[in-house]
């Protein structure tokens, strides 16, 4: 038998720990809200940390064993809600600091769910189509007895996708004898999707940054903008701010990252990863690291790839006007210090990239009614709850005279800690 350890994520700064990093961050928020001690402190701690261990056997026959986790935060304004990520940096601090930033995501656009996150610590590159679906099926029935459409509903996150979505809910179906579709969100129409989830957080940040140029007074067509990550998100965004008349001029993934002052050709660019799995080598580009790439000048940097991408080393360098942070937690506590001191409006994760979580929950709500909307209807909602958040963080943020940043976490964290005050404590 081959084993499978579970390895630290060689992107992370040694000795940083995400989840320490968003309890510094509800502490300043707890600043402005001076909670009771009690609820402040219940806010600190996950209600339920689960380690399993996902054995697979492989196509050569052997079995691997991998580590997985489901990290479920707080359930408060209702069930749990998050996603499920494959990767090999995957820890269980990790996982318990995002499912702490999707609990305050979701207060702040005001939908009835609390906060999960789960992954399993594997290459989900590296592994065969039969070898995903094994590992699914196996972590889905370790976890099984945890999740559900009332209890804990999982989506798609890193290099997970509507196919892992449609394994996980055809294994919960048959664990529980018949066919349960809000098992999950995320997943192909299909089975119950909805229109307008695929590309959901990636029009999401958009809406906020439409919103953020009319508020500083800039114009859409004069945009220039980088983005680290062209995936699922950065790939999606750059494309609509593309058809927008901005200017997208550099794109970076895991292989390499690229630049053109001139704009890039984003149809020509996706073409050319899709055929050689990566941004690097894409004509009339200049090639440059990802650090030079953070650091050159642009209207908008969006992080839209792993946490902690900008960080104490590269955030003095930032020359952009505004900071769109389409991953989750892309910025640690010691750069938010150093960007503080610059002339940079930031769109904090817990707001920019929630649109994925709005527009699962609008798949939530079709599937307990059997009813679904059509497109126009999803995307007028989804731009009503996300322009809405994003006044309600301005005015905060000037009541208090704080940055974004802490304004959206003063509204998380609040709405959530007035549901555990009204509900008390049981028993």
């Amino acid at each position: 038998m081959s084993t499978q350890g579970n390895p630290e994520d060689p992107d992370s700064p040694p000795g940083r720990n995400p989840f320490e990093e968003v309890l510094q961050r509800v502490e300043e928020a707890n600043g402005f809200l001076d909670l009771p001690g009690p609820i402040y402190r219940r806010l600190r701690i996950p209600r339920r940390s689960l380690t399993v261990s996902v054995p697979v056997r492989m196509d050569n026959g052997e079995v691997s064993f991998f580590t997985g986790y489901r990290v479920q935060y707080d359930m408060a304004r209702g069930p749990f809600k998050g996603g499920i990520r494959y990767h090999p940096g995957v820890t269980l601090e990790e996982i318990t600091a995002l499912a702490a930033l999707m609990t305050w995501k979701c207060a702040l656009v005001d939908i009835p769910f609390g906060g999960s996150k789960g992954g399993v610590a594997c290459d989900a590159t590296g592994m065969s189509r039969d070898e995903l679906k094994a590992l699914t099926r196996r972590y889905t029935y370790e976890i099984g007895p945890f999740i559900g459409p009332e209890t804990d509903i999982p989506a798609p996150d890193m290099y997970t996708d509507e196919q892992v979505m449609a394994w996980i809910m055809d294994t919960y179906s048959m664990m529980k004898g018949y066919t349960v579709p809000g098992v999950v969100t995320g997943k192909p129409l299909c089975l119950g999707g909805t229109v307008g989830r695929r590309g959901a957080t990636a029009t999401g940040l958009v809406i906020l940054l439409e919103e953020t140029v009319r508020h500083l007074g800039l114009a859409m067509k004069d945009l220039t903008v980088s983005i680290v990550g062209y995936g699922k998100v950065g790939a999606v965004a750059a494309g609509l701010l593309h058809g927008m008349g901005a200017k997208v001029i550099g794109v970076a993934d895991s292989k390499g990252a690229i630049y053109n002052p001139g704009g890039l050709d984003v149809e020509l660019l996706s073409a050319h990863k899709a055929e050689t799995g990566g941004v690097s080598g894409f004509r009339e580009a200049e090639e440059l690291t990802i650090e030079e790439l953070i650091a050159s000048e642009a209207d908008v940097l969006i992080p839209a790839a792993l946490e902690g991408q900008i960080n104490a080393s590269n955030a003095g360098k930032l020359r952009v006007k505004i900071l769109a942070e389409a991953a989750n937690n892309p910025t640690t506590t010691e750069a938010d210090a150093i960007i503080k001191g610059k002339d940079i409006f930031v769109l904090p994760d817990v707001l920019a990239n929630a649109g994925g979580v709005v527009v699962s929950y609008f798949e939530w709500v079709q599937g307990l009614q059997r009813f679904f909307w059509k497109e126009k209807e999803v995307c007028d909602r989804l731009r009503e709850i996300m322009t809405s958040a994003f006044e309600e963080v301005l005015s905060v943020a000037a009541e208090k005279k704080t940055d974004t940043r802490t304004a959206a976490m003063i509204l998380g964290v609040k709405r959530v800690a007035e549901a555990v005050r009204v509900r008390g404590l049981y028993p």
